[in-house]
């Protein structure tokens, strides 16, 4: 949804990987186009590469949360192959975020959880009078994206982070990053046959 961080998230995530001895490194620098306020106009796009696996690169959007861009959001989710929903965790904002939730199942149209990872991060959590984790949880079971333990997708349930976008804080944001790149790694990167 608009405003709930995601520059901030990726921001931050930009600076981590500079500034810090992480597994993953930015290549070039953000590209942003937003208004004058600072509020992302159309996306944000960062692109970041792995250190281990120099042929790996991460290419991560954020887009305008604004329902006029609705149909940006459609486009760019086009070859999208994880998502990080970020979510406003105040509580006056708990129904739309419930709306943007529901506006990405219908975008990816049935791919969530099975064929794309969706993490979950719950940001904001610095401020007061916020949503938690179970609350939701309760979200996530309501629109069929969490599956109970004996169902087949039960492994591939979303993990929800609580988190702090802000880099003074920086709770979760690097971490959210590197669990959907794993979870991204172990899909879509084949097992390499293995040397007789």
């Amino acid at each position: 949804m608009a405003r709930s961080g995601k520059t901030t998230i990726v921001d931050t995530l930009y600076r981590l990987t500079k500034e810090q001895n992480k597994d993953v490194i930015p290549v070039g620098t953000l590209t942003k186009i937003e208004r004058a306020s600072g509020a992302t106009l159309y996306f944000d796009r960062g692109v970041f590469q792995s250190k281990k696996q120099r042929q790996i690169f991460y290419h991560i959007w954020t887009v305008a949360g604004q329902s006029s861009f609705s149909a940006l959001r459609e486009k760019i989710f086009l070859g999208t192959d994880g998502v990080i929903f970020v979510v406003d965790s105040q509580t006056k904002f708990f129904e739309d975020n419930i709306e943007s939730l529901k506006e990405l199942k219908n975008i990816a149209r049935g791919k969530l959880i099975k064929d794309i990872p969706l993490l979950i991060m719950l940001n904001k959590q610095d401020l007061a009078d916020i949503i938690g984790e179970a609350e939701f949880l309760q979200v996530l079971k309501d629109e069929q994206l969490w599956f109970e333990l004996g169902n087949e997708l039960h492994s591939y349930n979303p993990i929800i982070y609580e988190t702090c976008a802000l880099y003074n804080f920086k709770k979760n944001i690097y971490r959210s990053f590197t669990e959907c790149g794993r979870q991204l790694i172990n899909r879509i990167i084949p097992l390499a046959p293995e040397n007789d």
